[in-house]
């Protein structure tokens, strides 16, 4: 909680959308992939071997984790020292030309082995984005919140995210509804992306209308707080590590439905759009009430009842295999899961002093989602591969889970409303 002697920036409802719009195309694109990873594999990764396309399509989503640690360190210092804004415009526009040159790449039938060589620059040059993106999003939206609303700012970030998962499904649901398999691997995904792409500059104009939020004779301040970077950075990474395993594995559904399950891709799109619009639904609502009743409750009860509920999700799917217990499951997880996560990012932010918060934040989340969030999609399929039980994501999600519940205890209650209430009298929370 560093102490920041000046007001925050006042940002209109316009200025907060652009930053929350231009978040979802960047997620709307980095998503997109995953959703159609089988289509994108057998463009560019074509094999005689069954499943070898996927995993290798997998490999190069998670290439895209790689840059991320990178882009949080050069754009979150950047965004610490110069301003979030600056920052925001140079990964949005390094999202915006690998999101259009990825799905202009002709196939590895026309071009050879340039082919995927190109997709995984491009994958890079997402990472590298996205890494630099979350930081000095985030540090926005908190920084120009009212102290009492906070977290439904902040939340509304991850309702971004969701919005733009909900978008790809839907979108992804249309296609594989309208088109045969065989058009869907032919250019069907690459309609997906470019519907993207095509909203891009709509981003770059809200933001250059951002305010400026960092003020940096504040930033340089003495820092207050309470317990030590390192702690918050231990916390940090494992809550988002725990956010990240359900997150991903929730978005691996569509592939696990198809790949694993043998449900048609129509159906499979289907988990995409409940998850996406579970998400988008529980993410203010989680926001909002962490600023009434505190972080800590917000995060723990639905969490706990995602520990409780990932074995008979899973084992409904493995019974019955049909499109009411997969839309059924992932509304139940997906619920859960981000009721919890939402006020992750908050807690986090205002944890940390106003001089370090970008890069710091943009770093955490960059190391536990690189290491955890690259590698997920592609291990559960190759453990499942391996093992030949369905149940492989359960044991996985549920190990995050584990880690989630025990970070969460570790991290101390930051809202304000709970802050001011440990406060003598007539004394007002340091912000």
């Amino acid at each position: 909680m560093g102490a920041e002697g000046t007001a925050p920036a006042a940002a209109s409802k316009k200025q907060v959308a652009g930053v929350c719009l231009g978040n979802a195309i960047e997620f709307y694109d980095f998503v997109t992939y995953a959703y159609f990873a089988a289509q994108i594999g057998r463009t560019f990764f074509p094999t005689d071997t069954p499943g070898l396309s996927l995993l290798a399509s997998l490999a190069t989503f998670g290439v895209g984790f790689l840059t991320r640690p990178l882009g949080a360190i050069l754009l979150g210092r950047f965004a610490d020292r110069v301003g979030r804004k600056p920052a925001m415009l140079v990964s949005f526009g390094l999202m915006g030309f690998a999101s259009l040159a990825l799905p202009l790449i002709p196939s590895y039938a026309a071009i050879g082995v340039a082919a995927p060589v190109m997709v995984v620059l491009c994958r890079l040059i997402q990472g590298f984005a996205v890494g630099g993106e979350v930081g000095a999003a985030t540090a926005f939206l908190m920084e120009a919140a009212p102290a009492n609303r906070r977290g439904l700012y902040t939340s509304l970030q991850a309702m971004s995210a969701d919005l733009s998962a909900l978008t790809a499904g839907t979108i992804g649901l249309l296609l594989s509804t309208l088109m045969s398999d065989a058009m869907l691997d032919a250019w069907g995904w690459r309609i997906a992306l470019l519907l993207g792409a095509a909203i891009i500059p709509i981003g770059l104009v809200l933001r250059r209308t951002l305010v400026e939020t960092l003020h940096p004779e504040a930033a340089a301040e003495p820092v207050e707080i309470a317990v030590s970077y390192r702690r918050i950075a231990i916390a940090g990474v494992c809550l988002v590590a725990a956010a990240t395993t359900t997150n991903y594995l929730l978005k691996y559904m569509t592939t696990y439905a198809s790949a694993t399950l043998g449900m048609t891709t129509q159906f499979a799109f289907g988990a995409t759009v409940v998850v996406g619009l579970c998400g988008a639904i529980c993410a203010p609502l989680a926001g909002s009430l962490s600023d009434r009743i505190g972080r800590k409750p917000v995060m723990l009860v639905p969490w706990i009842a995602l520990a409780l509920a990932v074995f008979p999700c899973f084992e409904l799917l493995e019974q019955q295999r049909t499109a009411t217990a997969l839309y059924a499951a992932c509304a139940i997880l997906a619920i859960c899961s981000t009721f919890a996560s939402s006020v992750f990012f908050v807690v986090i932010a205002e944890s940390l002093p106003q001089r370090v918060r970008s890069g710091a934040l943009g770093l955490i989340y960059a190391l536990a989602v690189s290491v955890f969030g690259g590698s997920a999609q592609f291990t559960v399929a190759w453990l499942t591969q391996l093992t030949g039980s369905p149940m492989t994501p359960a044991w996985y999600m549920i190990g995050g889970v584990v880690v989630g519940l025990i970070a969460m205890y570790s991290i101390p209650e930051t809202a304000p409303v709970k802050r001011a209430a440990r406060l003598p009298h007539g004394k007002e929370p340091v912000a």
